[in-house]
């Protein structure tokens, strides 16, 4: 595993060439179709869902999705999805428990969009529903945080029987600058918070937040995507039969178990 240090690791997963949910879409999944809309209010680009094909397995595929240029970022919100994303997300995780597909969430966002338009149509409500809802669904859920995971934006697809990171991802409460903005009143501090919060792979495994960190090729994944497709398709395959193995009602209370251990101190002997 490379030794950058946290903020090296968190300029590696902004990096504008980093794949993103598309990149994944192609090189791992066939007969991809996407289904837009909230049913609602309307469509947000800044999510992308849908089913496909994982080696011939139907499966649900959600994720935050960020363009490659100034145009798609525009499109997508720069990846900082909307209510409408969220309650879609939704929608498409209550068909998949209808039709019993495993459910493969990909996560790298900023966060929710904190706007004021967002926030008059349910912002916080649509993000705490998905959390409340995805803690009782039966099928197998797995989540991979790509490239940034803050906040509840990250949160609202990240409640997961397993959830994956791969080693130049970051994973946390809010971005480094937010967090340096909030304690110092100092965003130049940033790099500082990123050792403080606890933010990168190798943490994360330590604490039990995360069940398995994907190594990147040397320098970052955007640097050699396809061998990283690679160990991200090895790693969804391994997850997902040990994951059949379980029974609905199982996997719902191993999800809704993990996450309450979360935090909770270690037993002295």
């Amino acid at each position: 595993m490379s030794a950058l240090t946290a903020a090296q690791r968190v300029a590696v997963a902004r990096h504008p060439k980093r794949p993103n949910l598309s990149d994944y879409l192609n090189a791992l999944f066939t007969d991809f179709f996407p289904q837009r809309g909230d049913r609602l209010c309307g469509e947000d680009a800044a999510i992308l869902g849908g089913v496909a094909l994982f080696h011939g397995r139907p499966v649900t595929v959600i994720g935050t999705q960020k363009g490659k240029n100034l145009e798609e970022n525009l499109a997508c919100n720069f990846g900082m999805p909307s209510p409408e994303g969220y309650r879609k997300a939704l929608r498409l995780m209550k068909q998949a428990e209808k039709f019993r597909r495993p459910i493969l969430t990909f996560i790298d966002t900023p966060g929710a969009y904190p706007g004021l338009e967002a926030e008059a149509r349910g912002q916080g409500e649509a993000i705490a529903r998905n959390l409340m809802e995805m803690s009782t669904l039966t099928v197998p859920v797995i989540a991979l945080i790509t490239g940034e995971g803050n906040s509840g934006g990250a949160l609202a697809l990240g409640v997961a029987n397993r959830v994956l990171m791969l080693e130049n991802a970051v994973y946390a409460v809010l971005s480094p600058e937010g967090f340096a903005s909030i304690l110092w009143k100092d965003a130049a501090r940033h790099a500082e918070a990123c050792e403080l919060m606890k933010l990168t792979a190798p943490d994360l495994l330590s604490m039990g937040v995360i069940d398995e960190i994907i190594l990147e090729p040397e320098g970052g994944a955007h640097l050699a995507p396809s061998i990283l497709f690679q160990q991200v398709d090895q790693a969804l395959s391994r997850h997902l039969a040990q994951l059949d193995r379980e029974r609905g009602a199982a996997l719902a209370s191993g999800r809704f178990q993990k996450f309450r251990r979360m935090g909770l101190e270690k037993e002295h002997p």
